[in-house]
């Protein structure tokens, strides 16, 4: 008896294995029916076993409920003592509503799944043949159907078949379907039967031998007449028969629909006749076919009615089909094809639809049936129907990487083993992955994913479908398939305008001057072209992929003409697999990554190394700086060797940023943008640093030798003291001194002033390297004021004049270069003034409120967008920042963490402390990256600084690749800012400008 108000032991029990609604399962176990089995340990385990032991527990009872009292008993005791029933049965049960369905109305086809003979196992044709024999009419046919359906089911759901084997078996039941249906029209009309020559030609999933459970069959009728009788009346009975066939398979009856017939593939689709004789089929495909015609003709086989007609369709449309890669525009129509598909799916399906959308089931079969087209012309290996197999002999040819192959098969195989279940359920055509919780726990489980099976179902299938997105556009786009592959010794070579049409259609807005530079990297017979002969399908392949692939190629070239004759260059770009791939990546991505690079080509060896992508530190930086200022003889020399240490780490950053954006074929793309800032801002920050160290220590020897009459230290401050430089920001600095002992004074600070002003001369010589600028407006009285003050000075400016602007200027303030314990000195005095004792005054707090204000409606660029622009818009860095320093300077004084110079460090502190609420911080923090990644985006791709998104329409499209966002998604690039940036100033309105600090 269970004590109320505590659980039953049932209950608990069905907790644990698995059950959702133990309370209604509870019910459903105490049913008389169950009676026999209910205290049956081994029943609960194989429930808890299954995809949804509910469901499977609730299809038992209506199955049990079902039968007389003999076979109820035959049925429990065979469910106890026989596994293999048991796992079958209850499997099915769980797995699938409307199977279980078909067992309640036709309670005795559960002997369907108690024989567990080897024939059973493994069934073809033939075994299906005799399971249908008895139907005589479209309902018996359906139950039929439906009975061997259960048994594949059953072997799918136990593991016994897998994905690839399961489908065979619904094609071949699909294969016996169309036979038993052919024979009921036959015997319907037999007048008919008598005059034609009838055959069924499978075409798509079916005729690939690869089929789904619920899904269209698709056909091709052709038609002869019988012994030599009149052509005319035997199309019309061959018609009749065709149409009476499809009938039976697609009429709902009181049993349902077995599937849809569909003979739109046929010549001229559902506007040409149902039938034709072989002659007009050949007729028509050698005059008036397109492409995808062609292409579905991969899978032409034929499965009823007349064989050896059949055959001979077959045979004579089969060496059209190996023609068509031939015909003009070949590529285009197939990627035009893909694309109308991925078009057609309505917007709000398109994430959930696992055959049609980016990265589903259609992309691999696209790219397969798309090589196979090109190389099945020369290699009858090829010439396979089933995407699986065609796959396996593509990688034995050499036609795909062995590695790419692999993953294709695993991901294919997951995602039709995820659409075979979603389709199993209720037994209805749907290629849509279900929303509601249940089902996807469901599904999930379906798939052996029991812990928790929802967020691994989630995990999984995206893993495979950014694989199987990866790996078709790699496919799909590669030159190699046609331009490319002409162009290769030995291979029949393109016309110059059909090359041309090939490029154009990956992306090329100069096919002429691409093919210009192919012949110049590619011809001869020197060891240079026969490497890159090699190298140029894979990376015009990778060049498709970016958003300038012209750039890329005409990148390629110019370090091949630079570096071709080095041994080292052409031995890294073929046995370092990542290099050629990162160069691909650097080049074709925008202008200032290989206008770094062109300067000095052998930085290109960075690109190889595995550890070369990574930022160095500031002490190895500044090591190496002085170094070689050390061994220059001029000061010009001296700050020309820093200056060329600084280009070499810029490019050694933006390629990192790059490649860590984009990702490659064997690292992802780096998932959190702020580590990408992050990792950009530290890095232009030490390498700012170490270069001014090595300028001043050039100023320095060229007229004092080792020691300044003063002690000198550099100040960062703004963006380069909070670490969040950009490529295109100048280094925002004060410089303060401190007479050593025994020297006067003035000629202290001459001797400083002439050192600032030797270091921005040397900085800014021109030279073949970016100049550093050094920015000093924000010293104390701003231009007006000194270039470099004494220590003692600035104690007594900001002691007596110091203004609130100030300050918060301040707040930015850390050592960059010169003597350590006078700059440390520097930042003991300033911390007052920055973080002052119980905070702002209310004044001051109105003061920099004014001061924002003002700044929003008088520094904004006439005729910018207020709602893109990144650094003074609407939630863009101003925003974010001066709601930050606010914060800082209100709760610096109280709260340690607030004491640093880096914007998001601060943002996480005040979160930390309870300042900001976790979603406003969140939201703050993600707009700040998004901005600072739309800055150094556009530095990238235009190779000039810029607050605001790029107005041509390629370099918008290549910010947008840097930004994650696939080509033609611009417009959700801008959305998405937007979006983001209002719901930032929303809570930059009500923490900065409200009351709420």
């Amino acid at each position: 008896m269970t004590v109320p108000g505590r659980r039953s032991s049932t209950f608990t029990r069905l907790l644990r294995h698995g059950f959702t609604d133990p309370s209604a399962s509870e019910r459903l176990l105490e049913t008389p029916e169950l009676a026999p089995v209910r205290s049956d340990p081994v029943l609960l385990d194989a429930l808890g076993a299954t995809a949804d032991p509910d469901l499977a527990l609730l299809g038992l009872v209506r199955v049990v409920e079902a039968q007389d009292a003999d076979e109820r008993r035959a049925l429990l005791d065979t469910l106890v003592t026989a596994k293999p029933l048991r796992d079958r049965l209850l499997g099915v049960l769980g797995a699938s509503e409307a199977l279980g369905d078909h067992l309640a109305r036709h309670p005795r086809d559960w002997h369907a799944l108690v024989t567990y003979e080897a024939a059973d196992l493994h069934p073809g044709v033939a075994e299906f043949e005799r399971g249908l024999a008895e139907a005589t009419d479209p309902v018996t046919l359906r139950v039929a159907y439906r009975r061997c359906l259960l048994a594949i089911a059953a072997r799918d759901v136990c593991g016994t078949t897998d994905m690839a084997e399961t489908a065979a078996e619904l094609a071949d039941l699909a294969t016996a379907t169309l036979r038993a249906a052919l024979a009921i029209a036959r015997t319907a009309a037999p007048a008919d039967a008598a005059q034609c020559r009838l055959a069924v030609i499978a075409m798509g999933k079916c005729g690939g031998h690869e089929l789904n459970y619920v899904s269209d069959v698709d056909v091709i009728f052709v038609a002869e007449p019988a012994n030599g009788g009149d052509e005319g009346k035997a199309m019309q009975a061959a018609s009749r028969l065709a149409a009476h066939l499809m009938r039976i398979c697609s009429e709902t009856t009181v049993e349902g629909v077995i599937w849809p017939v569909d003979a739109n593939l046929r010549p001229e689709g559902r506007n040409g006749p149902l039938v034709r004789t072989l002659s007009s089929h050949l007729a028509y495909y050698q005059r008036w076919a397109k492409t995808w015609e062609f292409q579905a003709l991969l899978k032409a086989r034929p499965v009823a009615g007349d064989p050896e007609l059949g055959q001979d369709y077959v045979e004579a449309v089969s060496p059209l089909v190996w023609q068509a890669a031939e015909r003009d525009n070949f590529v285009a129509d197939v990627q035009k094809m893909r694309r109308r598909v991925v078009d057609n799916i309505p917007a709000a399906q398109v994430e959930r639809e696992i055959k049609l959308g980016p990265g589903g089931l259609r992309d691999v079969e696209f790219a397969v049936q798309l090589l196979q087209l090109v190389h099945g012309r020369s290699d009858a290996t090829l010439h396979s129907g089933t995407t699986l197999d065609a796959l396996a002999a593509l990688a034995a040819g050499g036609y795909v990487g062995r590695a790419d192959a692999a993953q294709m098969d695993e991901a294919y195989r997951f995602l039709r083993a995820m659409e075979h279940r979603i389709q199993l359920y209720r037994l209805r055509r749907t290629h849509l992955v279900p929303e509601d919780e249940a089902d996807l726990r469901r599904l999930g489980r379906s798939l052996g994913l029991r812990t928790e099976p929802v967020v691994s179902l989630n995990k999984e299938w995206k893993r495979h479908a950014s694989v199987v997105r990866r790996l078709h556009e790699k496919l799909f786009y590669r030159p190699l398939l046609d331009a490319v592959a002409q162009l290769a010794p030995g291979e029949t070579r393109l016309s110059a305008r059909a090359a041309a049409h090939r490029l154009e259609a990956l992306g090329y807005a100069d096919p002429a001057a691409a093919l210009r530079h192919l012949e110049a990297l590619s011809s001869g017979v020197s060891r240079k072209a026969a490497i890159q002969r090699t190298l140029l399908p894979v990376l015009l392949g990778w060049f498709a992929d970016s958003a300038d692939p012209d750039a890329g190629l005409l990148g390629f070239r110019k370090v091949s003409d630079a570096l071709g004759k080095t041994p080292w260059y052409l031995r890294l770009l073929r046995d370092e697999g990542a290099a050629a791939e990162n160069l691909a990546r650097v080049l074709s991505a925008g202008r200032l990554a290989p206008d770094l690079l062109l300067r000095a080509p052998e930085a290109v060896a960075i690109l190889g190394d595995p550890d070369g992508l990574v930022p160095r530190g500031r002490d190895h930086l500044e090591q190496e700086v002085l170094a070689a200022v050390g061994r220059a003889e001029t000061a010009e020399g001296a700050v020309a060797a820093a200056r060329g240490v600084r280009r070499r780490e810029l490019f050694r950053t933006t390629a990192g940023d790059l490649i860590g954006s984009y990702g490659t074929e064997d690292s992802p793309a780096e998932e959190d943008p702020g580590a990408l800032v992050d990792r950009v801002g530290n890095a232009v920050t030490d390498l700012n640093a170490a270069t001014l160290a090595g300028a001043l220590r050039a100023a320095v020897r060229a007229e004092w030798g080792d020691t300044l009459p003063t002690r000198f230290a550099v100040i960062g401050m703004g963006r380069f003291g909070g670490h969040e430089l950009s490529y295109g920001s100048d280094a925002d600095v004060l410089f303060v001194h401190e007479p050593r002992e025994g020297v006067d004074e003035q000629e202290a600070a001459k001797a400083a002033n002439r050192v600032v002003a030797e270091m921005r001369r040397l900085l800014q010589l021109p030279t073949a390297d970016p100049p550093l600028l050094i920015d000093a407006d924000l010293r104390p009285e701003g231009k007006s004021g000194p270039l470099v003050r004494s220590l003692k000075s600035y104690e007594a400016y900001y002691r007596r004049w110091s203004l609130v602007w100030e300050s918060q200027a301040l707040l930015r303030a850390e050592v960059m270069a010169g003597d350590a314990d006078l700059g440390a000195r520097f930042i003991d005095l300033i911390d007052p003034l920055r973080y002052p004792v119980e905070g702002l005054g209310d004044d001051a707090v109105r003061e920099i409120r004014r001061l924002k204000a003002r700044m929003e409606s008088e520094r904004m660029p006439r005729g910018a967008d207020p709602t893109l622009h990144t650094k003074l818009g609407r939630g863009g860095l101003s925003d974010v920042e001066w709601t930050v320093q606010l914060l800082q300077m209100r709760h610096g004084w109280d709260e340690p963490g607030l004491r640093t110079t880096r914007t998001r460090q601060a943002l996480a502190a005040a979160h930390a402390a309870g300042l900001i609420g976790t979603e406003d911080a969140s939201i703050l923090d993600e707009a700040w990256v998004l901005a600072t990644r739309v800055r150094n985006g556009v530095m990238l791709v235009r190779g000039r600084a810029g607050d605001t998104f790029p107005s041509d329409g390629r370099e918008l499209a290549a910010v947008g690749r840097y930004l994650g966002y696939e080509p033609g998604h611009v417009g959700d690039m801008l959305e998405d800012y937007r979006r983001l940036t209002r719901r930032a100033r929303a809570v930059v309105e009500e923490l900065f400008y409200g009351a709420h600090l």
